[in-house]
């Protein structure tokens, strides 16, 4: 049964990454999986719940969870690694940018923003599985980590929009400090 439901994914993500999310349909993810129609509605019954599948695979093959149960680094280099993830490669900042256009610009469709939704709550769930380890050794500050989770990712955004139109000399310099206020947040 989980051999299946990989199957369907996997031939998802083929599709979403040759042309785009908006072209997973029910019948192009099912030809590709090899799949009936009536086994992928089984597996994924509504439209978001596939766009979410193949966000979350997305999210894990991209943002690792590195070296943030290794105690024998500070919690804050950890962390800032982890953030990391979110504004590197420098491209990466130009998908976001792209995406965030197509998202909350005028030619914004319920579809795109219902698999933005996927994203945003797939690293919001990432983020707070982070911030979960470093509160069970302590190193998290008092308060809910749900709470602290949305505010690293609304600094990480604007932490995007600002390396975007920095001049910096130094980015990785400039990189490294922005996360590091950032993990200061939520870190004792």
């Amino acid at each position: 049964m989980g051999r299946r439901r990989d199957a369907i994914v996997a031939a998802a993500r083929d599709i979403a990454t040759e042309r785009g999310m908006a072209a997973l349909s029910v019948r192009a993810v099912a030809a590709r999986a090899g799949v009936g129609a009536s086994t992928l509605r089984h597996y994924f019954p509504t439209q978001r719940e596939l766009y979410d599948a193949v966000t979350e695979a997305a999210f894990d093959d991209r943002l690792g969870d590195l070296r943030i149960r290794d105690h024998g680094v500070p919690a804050s280099d950890r962390l800032v690694e982890c953030l990391r993830q979110f504004v590197t490669p420098a491209d990466g900042l130009e998908r976001w940018a792209a995406t965030v256009a197509a998202v909350a610009g005028p030619d914004a469709t319920p579809e795109r923003r219902s698999r933005w939704t996927s994203a945003v709550r797939r690293a919001h769930e990432r983020v707070r599985g982070w911030l979960d380890v470093l509160a069970e050794e302590g190193s998290l500050r008092d308060g809910d980590p749900a709470r602290q989770a949305r505010q690293l990712l609304l600094g990480i955004d604007g932490a995007a929009l600002w390396l975007l139109t920095s001049d910096a000399a130094d980015r990785d310099r400039e990189t490294d400090e922005i996360l590091r206020d950032l993990a200061a947040t939520v870190l004792r």
